[in-house]
């Protein structure tokens, strides 16, 4: 199976990073590839063993789905690893530096849409919590 991986430097250090991306009422306000589209609910039992899921639509009411599935690691502030609801694995790690923190997650590729627009779409859903994180002030 295909596996790719998208990153982003965010200007802000790993325990703040870790709690936007992490907590179900920042991830709805930033879990998104679109401006046309939303995140409107979202569960997260961060642990090993633990459940997520968004719910995540086009703001036109067109189509929506869950995207769901189950912990198999969490490392705080390091690492997380998790199995899609469709049997596809996803890490997703954190690296501080600086007061700034890498992030890089790797996923296997599905096979409905092209390798380029899974990564696209990834990727702009990291550009838009970067922005997210780098705004947000606690």
């Amino acid at each position: 199976m295909k596996q790719i991986t998208v990153k982003s430097k965010v200007n802000a250090p790993v325990g703040k990073v870790w709690n936007l991306w992490s907590t179900p009422e920042h991830i709805v306000k930033w879990n998104t590839p679109a401006e046309d589209w939303h995140t409107t609910r979202a569960e997260n039992d961060l642990r090993s063993g633990g459940k997520f899921l968004s719910r995540m639509e086009a703001k036109d009411g067109s189509f929506g789905f869950d995207f769901a599935g189950t912990y198999n690691e969490v490392i705080p502030n390091k690492h997380i690893a998790y199995t899609i609801t469709d049997g596809r694995k996803v890490t997703v790690d954190f690296q501080e530096e600086n007061n700034e923190t890498l992030i890089e997650t790797v996923f296997e590729a599905e096979n409905q849409n092209s390798l380029e627009q899974q990564r696209d779409g990834w990727q702009a859903i990291m550009d838009n919590f970067k922005k997210y994180a780098e705004k947000y002030s606690v």
